[in-house]
């Protein structure tokens, strides 16, 4: 399968990257609502605070035609520039590659997808965060 951005890593790759290298960046794309009510990944101490974009604005889910421009500009305020290697992170998957690839097409050549997201798939109930992803890594997260 071809991709338009650099690669997927599991929630554990992103995390260890976070840890030991000062020019990476977490990118949660989800919306505000997901945010608030379902909760938001930390990040390690060492390194920079996390990009909050919504790749689809709530609650149209319209993509968002500035997104690009925006978090490329969070990035370099935060000191990164466009070889900073970005994490993109939505509920299961499928944003987070959508954001990777206008991030690459916009010349961020370090782009990655964070497979299964910050909740990862259903389970056989039908509950998020128990499968796999962020939350069920029992990586640091948050809830308001």
């Amino acid at each position: 399968m071809s991709r338009s951005y650099k690669g997927d890593v599991s929630v554990e790759d992103c995390w260890a990257a976070l840890q030991s290298d000062s020019d990476s960046f977490l990118i949660d794309v989800r919306t505000s609502a997901e945010w608030n009510f379902v909760g938001f990944p930390l990040v390690p101490e060492t390194g920079h605070d996390a990009v909050f974009a919504e790749w689809q604005i709530y609650p149209s889910m319209a993509v968002d035609s500035a997104f690009a421009e925006r978090v490329g500009g969070a990035i370099r305020a935060a000191g990164g520039s466009p070889s900073s290697r970005l994490y993109f992170l939505c509920r299961s998957g499928a944003r987070s590659m959508s954001s990777a690839a206008a991030m690459t097409a916009a010349g961020f050549s370090e782009c990655f997808n964070i497979l299964d997201g910050f909740e990862g798939p259903p389970n056989p109930e039908g509950h998020r965060g128990l499968v796999a992803g962020w939350k069920a890594a029992g990586l640091p997260w948050r809830q308001k």
